[in-house]
This record gives structure tokens, C-alpha cells and sequence, in this order.
């Protein structure tokens, strides 16, 4: 190998149609792994799920790193992909996750890396005799079994995810924006209830709520403020009554919105969303709509589930 690395074996996983990159990113970044990764095998997804099948497979055959390019959804793929693929077999280490932005929000990126360029990311990740990982916490929602990197929402975030896979002939973020105009002119709260390890902590009318370890959604938005992503616990935001909403998300660009006396921030290990009213509960997770008629909806965290490469 041309540079020092303890990578000896890894896979690049990369989604082609991830926010407005072109295959000119994918190719960049292979050639620049190809200097770190002695056996670099490279992967374009090509249906749902792809990236996790693939990420299990080669978790399972020894890789030691899995390079993900592409948006939030595609490092939520892959890392459900390893953490489903169990510890690694005896005598070899688990395949770490590192990732390139290549989507639309990015936040998994910037909650690891800040601002740092891809280039000097994956040269601090690759580089010397031993991984500098970090275990962090994944999301599950028992009831189908989904696990989310960032978070898991209900009511507005949900209801923009929808309207935003709804929309057609815009790209980028500029989709989601206009999902979020349109939404919140006609969003209303729904009657339910939050309970936090057996606590009940809100109930009531909802607008929205956010739960997981990442503090960004939408590359833009620091909704959990406090969270940190390998502390074993979960953090949520609840927004209750009839908040402003346009001036909540202003105020979360910096996290101010949790001193709103509307906003409820709470931590804890098992969080159960509620709909009172029976009617299916609007969910997402990473940024991708949970179609199902659940009116009840219960995360659990997976502590220190998944290896990231990080600083």
C-alpha cells in the first residue's frame, strides 16, 4: 500500500442519485480510498435497500471499513446493514462506517466531521496502524423492527418527509423547502401523548416530535440540541399546542427553540409516541416515511450498535 493504513480490506458503497452529485464524486473518492484500502471493492446501489444488503455481506466477509456515498438514507442503510450483521468473528475487528456527503441534508457528516472537507475526513479516518472509532447509538422502533442512525419524527417532520417524496421536477433541498411551505400552512396538532422510560412527559396536542442521537435533521436544523451520539441515550423534542412553527424552526437553526415553553426536551432509554385518537400516527425515520397504521409507536436505543470512524 502506498500510505500507511490498518484498512486491509473495504467496500465503497455509493448512491448515484443521491442529491445532485454525479458519478465524477463517486469516482474521486475511489480513487482516493484506493491509496488507504489495500482491497477496495466498489458498489453502486441500485434499488432499496441495496446498500444495507450489501454492507451486511461484506461486514460478514471480513471488510474492515465500509466507505458510504450519499445522503443520510444511504448511511442509514449501511448502517443497519452492519449493525444487523452482528460482531465480527473471533481474531478480527468489526467493519467500521465512515462516510462521504453526497445528499441532500447530510447531517450524519457534519454531527461527525463538522465542516471538515471529504478529503481530509477520510485521510484522518484511514490513516495509521489502528482505527480511531467510535460506538454509536442506533434508534430501533419495535413495532416493525426499523432502525434509524439520526432520528425517527412524528407529525410535522413526518408530514414534510411525505409531501416532499410527493413532489416532482425539484431537486435537493430545494424539495424539502417546498414541502415545509406548503405544510405548514394547513398542519395542525394531533391528540397524543409522549412517555419517556415510563414517565409521561407530554399529552395533549402535538406538532411535531423528534427522537435520536443526531442533533441535525435536514443538514440545517439542531433540533437535539444536547444529544451525543454514543452517550446510550435517546433525546427528544416535543413542540405541544399551537407554536409558531415557521419561528420554532428559525429559532432551531442554533437550538434556541428548546427554550420555548411549547418545546418539552427530555432523555431517556425507551420512548412510547402515542395517537389518541386511534388514527395512524404520521411517522419518518432518516429522513424516509414508516407507511403503517401504527397509532403507537415505541424506540428503544441500541447502544454503542454501530462502529463509526470519527475524529
Amino acid at each position: 500500500m502506498a500510505r500507511e493504513s490498518w484498512a486491509a480490506k473495504g467496500l465503497l458503497l455509493a448512491n448515484p442519485r443521491a442529491g445532485a452529485r454525479n458519478a465524477d464524486l463517486i469516482e474521486a473518492v475511489a480513487r482516493h480510498c484506493e491509496g488507504w484500502v489495500g482491497d477496495l471493492t466498489v458498489v453502486r446501489t441500485e434499488y432499496p435497500r441495496h446498500a444495507e444488503e450489501a454492507a451486511a455481506e461484506a461486514a460478514g466477509g471480513g471488510a474492515d471499513v465500509v466507505i458510504a456515498v450519499g445522503g443520510d438514507g444511504t448511511t442509514r442503510e449501511v448502517a443497519s446493514g452492519l449493525a444487523n450483521a452482528g460482531p465480527a468473528r473471533p481474531g478480527t475487528r468489526d467493519a467500521a462506517l465512515v462516510n462521504v456527503p453526497a445528499g441532500t441534508g447530510n447531517s450524519f457528516y457534519k454531527q461527525i466531521w463538522s465542516d471538515r472537507p471529504w478529503r481530509l475526513a477520510l485521510d484522518a479516518a484511514l490513516s495509521g496502524t489502528e482505527p480511531r472509532t467510535r460506538r454509536v447509538d442506533l434508534a430501533r422502533i419495535e413495532e416493525t423492527g426499523a432502525l434509524a442512525l439520526l432520528g425517527i419524527g412524528s407529525g410535522l417532520i413526518a408530514e414534510v418527509t411525505a409531501e416532499a417524496a410527493r413532489l416532482t421536477g425539484i431537486t435537493g433541498r430545494q424539495r424539502y423547502w417546498t414541502a415545509l411551505e406548503r405544510v405548514l400552512r394547513c398542519t395542525e396538532p394531533y391528540p397524543g401523548r409522549v412517555t419517556v422510560d415510563g414517565v409521561r412527559v407530554c399529552e395533549g396536542g402535538i406538532q411535531l416530535t423528534n427522537i435520536g442521537g443526531g442533533r441535525y435533521r435536514g443538514g440545517r436544523y439542531r433540533l437535539l440540541p444536547r444529544s451525543v451520539v454514543d452517550d446510550g441515550l435517546l433525546d427528544i423534542c416535543v413542540a405541544a399546542g399551537h407554536p409558531d412553527l415557521a419561528g420554532l424552526l428559525t429559532l432551531a437553526r442554533d437550538g434556541r427553540h428548546v427554550e420555548c415553553p411549547e418545546v418539552v426536551y427530555a432523555q431517556g432509554r425507551t420512548i412510547v409516541l402515542e395517537r389518541l385518537d386511534g388514527r395512524p400516527l404520521p411517522l419518518e425515520h432518516d429522513g424516509e416515511p414508516e407507511r403503517s397504521d401504527l397509532s403507537r409507536c415505541t424506540v428503544s436505543v441500541l447502544a454503542g450498535a454501530l462502529p463509526v470512524l470519527a475524529p
